[in-house]
């Protein structure tokens, strides 16, 4: 049962991830290295995490404008 909970918590996450580049994108915004946090998928139990990544000043201000 955990190893099922577990997986789906993974595909859950993987599709947010989808879904936010998929926004972003309509957006014209690109953040590179959007995808899943590594470690947090290493624990005997994954509880994935987005990572989001680094990007450039003008995309993390295109971001916040975005967001407003």
């Amino acid at each position: 049962m955990e190893v099922r909970h577990s997986a789906l918590c993974v595909e859950e996450a993987e599709d947010a991830v989808k879904e936010l580049r998929t926004a972003l994108a309509q957006a014209g915004i690109t953040l590179p290295s959007l995808g899943l946090d590594p470690v947090s998928l290493a624990r005997e139990r994954p509880c994935p995490l987005v990572e989001l990544g680094r990007c450039s000043v003008e995309t993390a201000r295109r971001l916040a404008a975005v967001v407003r």
